[in-house]
């Protein structure tokens, strides 16, 4: 398996120019201000729509009960959605992304970032249509993630450059160990390109890890694929007619002039 870098600008997506045609756009690794991005869920769907994507998962972070009971004992701000909280969550992605539809064309797939900060690993969702705990271990998470028909990524599973730590460090240790339990991993996720992961030669996804608008312009994936959620996810677990791309911002966009106001 071998994957593909390439770059296109935001002008060409924006503005139909896209050049590789019949390739889907996508980005699975998406945070509003549900948990500890900075727009609004309506605000990230218009971004992502503005900019002519394909197919966006949202994945706010649900978080493992030690490290929310110590943000709550803090008095931190939690940044994440309460179990009990979920399935309204769900419910909003489920109403957004009918908007997505009509609006942009655009497919909306509702996932959860599985965080769990005590042990060190994050897992990516998507399509998950009930509560997984994050306390779990992690062959329990996907084992229940996989239950529910969704796909599960690992997420940024070396260190970024920009993090002062290692927020998958378990994932990275045990990569051996947990090789083929993953549908996929991030090969790139923002700026960062993990050859680390490349050069193994393990099922791969790109991400932008979105939590604020710069965020958009990072590394990206795009599937060839029919326009469909079960297709999207048959063509990530298969890993076949996957590319990555690097966006990057050459035109001054216009969207922060529609953002709403609530």
């Amino acid at each position: 398996m071998k994957f593909v870098l390439r770059k296109i600008s935001a002008a060409d997506i924006a503005g139909g120019n896209n050049p590789v045609g019949g390739w889907l756009l996508c980005d699975f690794h998406i945070h509003t201000n549900i948990s500890d991005g900075s727009l609004s869920l309506r605000d990230v769907v218009n971004l992502y729509g503005e900019h002519g994507f394909d197919v966006i998962s949202v994945t706010d972070h649900i978080l493992d009960r030690y490290t929310l009971e110590e943000r709550i004992k803090n008095k931190e701000p939690i940044n994440a959605v309460k179990e009990e909280d979920f399935k309204d969550y769900l419910k909003m992605l489920w109403n957004e992304s009918k908007r997505a539809w009509e609006e942009y064309r655009m497919l909306l797939i509702p996932g959860a970032e599985i965080t769990n900060d005590f042990n060190k690993y994050h897992i990516l969702a998507i399509d998950i249509k009930e509560y997984v705990d994050p306390t779990l271990p992690v062959e329990e998470v996907v084992k229940e993630v996989k239950e529910q028909n969704a796909v599960v990524i690992a997420a940024h599973p070396d260190r970024k450059k920009t993090d002062k730590k290692h927020d998958s460090w378990y994932l990275w240790k045990n990569q051996e160990k947990f090789k083929e339990l993953f549908d996929a991993w991030e090969v790139a996720n923002r700026d960062d390109l993990f050859n680390s992961i490349g050069v193994k030669k393990y099922n791969y996804i790109a991400n932008s890890d979105f939590h604020e608008p710069q965020h958009l312009y990072s590394w990206k994936t795009l599937i060839r694929a029919e326009k469909n959620v079960e297709a999207i996810k048959e063509a990530i677990r298969k890993n076949e007619n996957i590319a990555i791309y690097l966006m990057r911002k050459t035109v001054k966009c216009k969207w922060n002039s529609h953002l709403s106001s609530g």
